[in-house]
Parts: C-alpha cells; structure tokens; sequence
C-alpha cells in the first residue's frame, strides 16, 4: 500500500512542478483578458450614446456573424493562478467576455480560424488598444492553441478629415500672413535705422562724445575716485602720525597728498587724468601700505573719518550759504554795460536838448479801440526787447500802442532810446512814475509801510544779522525791488490808464515770438485777469506763497488753488473798476503790515485780490521758468508765444542759461552805436 501512495505523491508533485508556470502564465493572460473585455464592454457601450450609423451597423454584422457560426458556444474557460502569497487560485472566465482580438482554432483545421471581429465595421472612433508584448505568450497561445494579435488602426471618419484639412489650411494661411509681416517690421526697421543714420550729427564738439552718457563706460572714473580716497586716507593716516610725533611719516604723507591733488587736478574721468596719474597713484599707494602696517587701529580711524565729515559737512553748508548770497548778488547787481547804458543815454538826452521832444501819434494814446500795452521797468535795454518783438509778429503795427512807466533815475535814458529808436509804426508813451501824484502814502498802503521804521530797520540797519548768515529764504526779499512802486503799479492800472477798456501787461524779462494780437478776443467771461496757470500737481499752489497757519487766510482761501504767473497778463479794466479790485488789494496789504500773512512780493497780494477772478489762458500762450530750470522742454520754448525769463538767470547776464539766451539776444540791437559804445555785444 505504501508504493503506490508514494507513487501517486511522486506524480502529483511532478505535475504541480510541471504545471505551475503554465498556471502562472495562463493567470497572467486571464487577467490581461479581463481588462481587455473589461474596456472593450465600456468602451462598446459608450458608442451607444453617439447613435452612428456605422455602431448600429457593426452590431447587426456582429449579430449575422454569430448565426453564421452555429457550432461556436459559450465556453468555461478555467484559469489556475498563484498570487503574490503564493498561494494557487482558480477562476473561470467564460469565452464571450474574451475581447475581438482573440482566434479560435480547431484542433482538426488549423487553417479554419473564426475571429470575433472580422465582420465588424471599422469604428473611425474607437481607439486604438496596445497590446503587451506578443512573444510572451508565443509558447503557451501554441499549447492552448490559441494567439494574439494587435488590432490595425482605425480609418478617420470624413468630417474628421475634412475638418483636419481646414485647420490646416487656416494654420498655413496664418503663417503666410505672419512671415509678411515680420518682413514688413523688418523693412520699416531698417528704413528708420537708415533715417536715423542719415541725421545723426557726427561732429565731436570739443573733447565731449557725442554718445548719450548712459552708454559711457561705468568704470571711466575709478582711477579719478582711487586717487581721491588715497588723498584722504593720508591726510587721516598723516593726523594720526602727527599725534605719534612720527614727523618724517607725516612729511611723506602730506609731499604725496599734495603731489596726487595736483596731478588730479578737475579732472572727472581717467580720460582728463595727466599719463602719470597711474604711477602717482602706485606712488601714493606704497606710502599708504607702511602708513597702515605702522599706525592702523580701527577705532582711531573711524573717529579720524567721522571727524572729517562732519566738518565737511560744515564746510559744504556754509559754501551753500555764500553761493546763495552770491548768487542774488549777482542777479541784482546791473552789470558795467547796463550801468554804462542808461548813463550814456541820460548824457546824449540832456546835451542835444531832447527834453522839449515828445512821441508823436499822442492821439492813439486813450483810444480805447486799439491794442494796449502796458510795461513797468528801469531796464532800457530790457524793455527795448519787448516792444521790439512784439512790433516784428503783428500784421498792423499801426493799431499797437505801447505806455512804459520808468523811474526817475532811467526817466531820460528811456524816453532818448524810443526818440531815437522808435518802433515801426507802433505808438509809444514814456511815463515818470514820479509824476503820478495820486500815488502816495495816504492812498497806497505799500508807500505807507515802506516808509515805516519797521521795514527801514528790516531793509537798512546794519547791526542785524549778516546777510551771509542769514540763508537763502531772507536774501531773496531784501531784494531792492520790492522797494520800487514800479513793482506794485500793476494793481493801479485803471487809475493810470483811466480812458482804457482793456490792456495787456508785460514784465521787461519776456520775450514774445508770435502776434499777441488775439489775446484781445479771448472771452474772459466775467473775470478780470486772464493769465496762464502754473500748478503742476502740487506745485505753485496758494499754500506754497501764502500762511494757512493764519485763520485769515486759511478761513478766506483754498490752499489747493491753482497758482497763475505774472508776465502776460490781459486784464479787463472794465470790470476792474465794477469789482473795485483795488480796494480789495489794499484791504488786504493793510491786514498784512507786519507781514504774517505772507512775505514780500507781488505775486502773493495778486493770488489773492484775483482770487476767483481769474480765468486760465492756454499753456502755450505764456511759457515760464528761461530764469532758473534748464530742463524744459525746447519745442514748448518755440511753440510759445511768450517766453519767459523768471528766476535769477536773466537773459543779460553772465548768469543766464546758455542754450535760452538766443530766443532773448535775436531781438536786441547790437548794432546800435550806443550799444556798441558800452560794449554790449552777443
């Protein structure tokens, strides 16, 4: 009885050997066929929801295929297969779930083959299914006597293709148009670059590039900056060594710090630097290395460093200080030529009798019909560009007529230039304002306060603060001019010009380049003064020139009003003389005797007394600031028709902007023999 259990052990062992790669691989197929059926009934049933004609086809094909094939039946297929524990599972898989890919063979014919989908209508929908490696199942399809194969791919259904072809055409038809006009940028590129070549100005104008400064080299000063920090360095290292009583390191120091400032010079760039500056440089760096292995210590040199800038500092706040007075020295104070003028003239008028000579056209003086202008100056040749320029650009000369009010001390130099220089055509007047005795103190607040001792002691005492010492803010109100009633004869206008409906003022630091004739038609609707505003953002606004910390103005005031200029200005005496401007102008300067409301000046007084009574003219009528901001804009200078020179830098002086001074100096008269005499010239 035991050999034949062992016997029957022995086999069973020898088979499960045998058998248990086949179960493995026979597994591995079932599961591979089971996600193939599995796809392939999801993926049939989805079709359903398109309702094609081609899907319902393919079913009914389906349908004749399994009457075609009668003897085909639904065959329990068992699959042994061992897991991941090892452990030998067996399932059954029945042969209607096997997807299309399948062929059955019969054992008798291996030539007979029934595939499932041979019958079945190509889906231009279905996607293609990959199957996995066909070789692996080489052996076992052979013992099982069945095979895979891949399934082909599946043709495009029409409107598909029809549509693929339009996408494309339109992607040709884009890139067509695309590359016309890369070529079209690329041709209007290469024009400009052209132009732009054809007016490039390639004259070196003395030792400067005629590159932008941003396309220098950034490194073009760092021999200029190595040789200035080595000159500090050694007057710091040369302090200490003097405090050591180290007298021969302190000699060498000082000899290479002046010999490096010397061979530095002004220069800004290594470009100006003399060819030695490199070895002067190795020079000062050599003394500087035994001045460091000898004396460094690092807290004795910061407060050696902190010591020299703070007087540095110093210094540089008192160069303010001195520039800022020279400065308004210097704008102030009338040049020898200028001072030369007026005097020549005064002599010429008294010598050939020009006293018992006047103007003619007299008559055109109070015709209210015709164009007025009214200028207050003691500047000859100042005044002489203003009326000069305005005569050159109206078309009748004829119906201009110009009244200028002068002092006393320039009365005779004025009236002898316009008797010998009269404008073509135009008419002129030339006024004392000396004469006007209805100006004095008991009706011009102004007069009254100047004779004040208050503003004598603020003007003329010599035991006050230097005006060195004083800053900047102070210098520019200690101005003589504010002395002068010529400064503030503009609120009187229809006092002096009684007979007039309308006039336009001017200051003598202006320059006009085209007809101001037009001016007369701006509808002004109701207001007085007609002027071009000058805020920008928060600039030249009521709280830069007036106190809001005072209750009268800020109660009265909007300190976010725009601010206006001075210079070119029409005013509608008309209206003037129904709104008493004037009586609201010495309303106010009377609250401001001690001058708490705001300082000296006549732009302040004029801001509020045209308070709302001011209507803004075009920017391009009246362009500012040739006095003092050399940023502006040249085409706005040019398009303008009046340019004016506000500020410190007046157009004849030494002081003035160089690349303003033509727009000023094309208008004066250099070949004039008085002129010539004082040696006024371009």
């Amino acid at each position: 009885m035991r050999d034949p259990r062992r016997r029957l052990l022995i086999s069973a062992l020898f088979l499960s050997i045998f058998f248990l790669p086949v179960m493995i691989q026979v597994a591995q197929v079932r599961a591979e066929f089971s996600d193939m059926s599995t796809i392939r009934r999801e993926h049939e049933e989805n079709f359903l929801l398109y309702d094609c004609p081609k899907c319902l086809d393919r079913q009914d094909q389906s349908n004749i295929s399994s009457a075609a094939h009668p003897d085909e039946k639904d065959i329990d297929i068992i699959v042994t297969y061992s897991d991941l524990s090892g452990a030998v599972r067996i399932r059954s898989v029945r042969s209607r779930d096997l997807s299309a890919s399948w062929v059955w063979k019969s054992p008798s014919n291996e030539n007979y083959s029934l595939t499932k989908s041979s019958q079945v209508v190509e889906d231009p929908f279905r996607p293609t299914l990959s199957s996995r490696d066909p070789g692996r199942y080489t052996t076992n399809d052979h013992q099982y006597g069945s095979q895979m194969r891949h399934p082909q791919a599946s043709a495009a259904h029409p409107l598909k293709l029809k549509r693929r072809m339009l996408r494309r055409e339109r992607r040709e038809r884009r890139t067509a148009e695309l590359i016309q006009q890369d070529k079209e940028i690329d041709n209007q590129m290469q024009e400009a670059a052209i132009k732009r070549a054809m007016e490039l100005d390639t004259t070196v104008k003395g030792r400067y590039s005629i590159w932008r400064k941003e396309y220098e080299n950034p490194n073009s000063d760092s021999t200029v900056k190595l040789m200035r920090d080595q000159i500090i360095m050694a007057r710091v290292y040369a302090t200490i060594a003097k405090a050591k009583n180290n007298n021969m390191l302190y000699d060498s120091l000082m000899e290479h710090s002046r010999e490096s400032q010397l061979t530095l010079g002004e220069a800004t760039s290594d470009s100006e630097l003399h060819p030695s500056a490199l070895e002067r440089a190795k020079a000062m760096g050599h003394i500087l290395s035994t001045a460091k292995d000898q004396l460094y210590h690092c807290m004795t040199i910061a407060r050696k460093l902190r010591a020299m800038l703070q007087s540095s500092e110093t210094n540089v706040n008192e160069l303010k200080k001195k520039s800022a007075f020279l400065i308004q020295l210097a704008a102030k104070t009338v040049p020898k030529p200028l001072h030369c003028l007026p005097l020549l003239l005064t002599t010429e008028y008294y010598l050939r009798g020009y006293e018992e000579k006047d103007f003619t056209n007299r008559e055109k003086l109070e015709d209210p019909s015709l164009y007025h202008y009214a200028i207050f100056s003691d500047n000859v040749l100042a005044a002489s560009v203003v009326v000069n320029s305005t005569v050159l650009h109206v078309k009748e000369p004829e119906k201009h007529v110009f009244h200028i009010v002068t002092d006393k001390l320039n009365f005779a130099a004025m009236k002898m230039w316009f008797l010998m220089n009269p404008p073509a055509g135009a008419a002129i007047q030339v006024q004392n304002v000396d004469d006007f005795t209805w100006l004095n103190s008991s009706y011009c607040p102004v007069l009254r306060q100047l004779e004040s001792a208050r503003m004598i002691e603020y003007y003329f005492k010599a035991h006050q603060t230097s005006s060195l010492t004083a800053g900047s803010d102070n210098l520019k109100y200690r101005n003589p001019k504010y002395l002068s009633m010529l400064n503030h004869l503009r609120f009187y206008l229809p006092e002096v010009y009684p007979k007039l409906n309308k006039i336009l003022f001017l200051d003598d630091d202006i320059v006009i380049q085209k007809d101001l004739t037009p001016l007369w038609s701006v509808n002004l609707q109701g207001m007085v003064n007609g002027a071009v505003e000058t805020c920008k953002e928060s600039f030249h606004r009521f709280d830069k020139y007036l106190n809001f910390s005072n209750p009268k103005i800020s109660e009265n005031f909007d300190p976010n009003a725009c601010g206006w200029a001075f210079g070119m200005n029409i005013f509608d005496l008309k209206e003037w003389r129904k709104r008493d401007i004037t009586g609201i102008y010495h309303h106010w300067q009377d609250m401001n005797e001690n001058r708490t409301l705001w300082k000296l000046g006549t732009l302040p007084p004029g801001l509020i007394t045209f308070y709302n009574l001011t209507y803004p003219l075009d920017r391009s009528w009246h362009v500012l600031g040739l006095g003092y901001d050399p940023a502006l804009n040249l085409t706005e200078i040019e398009n303008a028709t009046v340019v004016h020179y506000n500020g410190n830098y007046k157009p004849w002086l030494d002081l003035a902007i160089a690349k303003y001074r033509s727009y000023w100096s094309r208008y004066v008269m250099f070949d004039n023999l008085y002129l010539q005499l004082c040696d006024i010239n371009e």
